[in-house]
């Protein structure tokens, strides 16, 4: 598997810290993976370690609360800061009180987490600001091509356009097989991560709440909307009970929203939100007759990667025309106009109006996947197979 330093980097400079490391994401983004490059690296510099995995049933039958975790960790320690590592802590009840234990007791922690308990709300709640989180994406372009390399396969832009970058995956060799790991992963995630967790009775409805959501990728709605929609063509519930499914999602990092801003008001509209999937796949697998939606999806592939390069993303409404982001990172803004291409002229005419009668306080960017520069004196074109491999705009 790559070092992905991109994330290593991020976690580095806490290594010695007392503050709780959380690793955490959507189910089988690398995280694991990510825990153990980071032990590696600590054990060149110490052999005070000690590395606990939840996924192994004999380490849950033998270490089943929080108690047995500090008792284990008491005896197996040598003197000195000890690197305490818990893989998928979550399956332990009252694993928090573990935490909190162990880093006055001169242990640096890292934990990792996605499903059931270790949820965003979840240990912001029980650890209340001894903890630092990093949220860890599947694979960007960038490491699709890295990791291809390594395991001897072709890259292509069109596969990651449909079947994103969840990083197992890649380790199929056959589109079958591929397809089947990703449906796999996606039943375990709205059955086991979601409806179990949050015992969820109207299973059919979320169900089905769900699939529309996430193939409806990189589109605006209110709740009001999808609270229209689910009543209309699904069965009845309640403006509430949508809002709370669209968070369970949001928790367990299956979906993204972000807010719309817009020049009119100078603020941030709260009741309108755009919605990014974590991985294409959650769309493509929606898809039947491979009729798959690459227009949004490549929306949202810009999406995550922008977020890889940091940038911070909100929507942008131009007076009723919107931009799909805009970008900001230090005191840089650009605005990014998205399009699959914009060959034909009414492509063409919609995605440059957008950016009418703004000035050029900040820079506006199209990116699409045609061959041709479309750049003017006022919007530069970016060919997608060279944004794809960009770190910054």
């Amino acid at each position: 598997m790559i070092k992905r330093e991109h994330y290593i980097k991020e976690v580095r400079e806490f290594y010695d810290s007392n503050l709780i490391k959380i690793i955490t994401g959507i189910r089988r983004s690398g995280k694991s993976v990510i825990l153990g490059q980071i032990k590696a690296e600590i054990q060149q510099k110490s052999d005070n370690i000690i590395y606990l995995n939840f996924e192994n049933k004999s380490t849950q039958l033998s270490i089943s609360n929080a108690n047995s975790i500090i008792e284990y960790v008491r005896q197996e320690r040598k003197e000195g800061l000890c690197y305490v590592f818990l893989d998928e802590l979550q399956v332990i009840d009252d694993w928090a009180e573990a935490c909190k234990t162990l880093r006055l007791e001169n242990c640096s922690l890292f934990i990792t987490g996605s499903n059931s308990k270790l949820l965003s709300s979840e240990f912001a709640k029980q650890l209340s600001g001894r903890f630092i989180a990093f949220r860890v994406r599947p694979f960007v372009y960038k490491e699709i091509i890295e990791y291809s390399k390594e395991l001897g396969i072709e890259a292509t832009i069109m596969d990651y356009l449909i079947y994103g970058g969840f990083p197992n995956r890649f380790e199929f060799r056959t589109k079958e097989a591929q397809i089947k790991y990703l449906n796999d992963l996606d039943e375990t995630i709205v059955i086991n991560d979601l409806i179990t967790r949050y015992k969820i009775k109207k299973t059919e409805l979320f169900k089905r709440l769900v699939n529309f959501v996430l193939k409806s990728n990189s589109r605006i709605f209110s709740a009001k909307s999808i609270y229209d929609y689910v009543n209309k063509n699904i069965m009845n519930c309640s403006i509430n009970t949508i809002m709370k499914y669209l968070d369970h999602l949001k928790e367990a990092y299956v979906i993204d929203t972000i807010n719309q801003y817009s020049t009119k008001v100078k603020r941030e509209l709260e009741f309108y939100v755009k919605i990014y999937d974590a991985d294409v796949a959650l769309n493509s697998i929606r898809c039947l007759d491979n009729r798959f939606d690459l227009t949004h999806n490549l929306e949202n592939i810009i999406y995550n990667e922008l977020l890889y390069m940091g940038y911070k993303i909100n929507v942008f409404d131009n007076n009723g025309k919107e931009i799909d982001f805009i970008a900001s990172k230090g005191n840089m803004k650009y605005l990014v106009q998205v399009a699959y291409s914009v060959a034909e002229d009414k492509a063409y005419n919609r995605e440059f109006e957008a950016f009418y009668n703004l000035d050029n306080s900040m820079q506006k960017v199209l990116i699409t996947n045609d061959e041709i520069d479309y750049s003017t004196s006022t919007v530069r074109h970016i060919k997608l197979k060279d944004f794809l491999l960009m770190n910054s705009l």
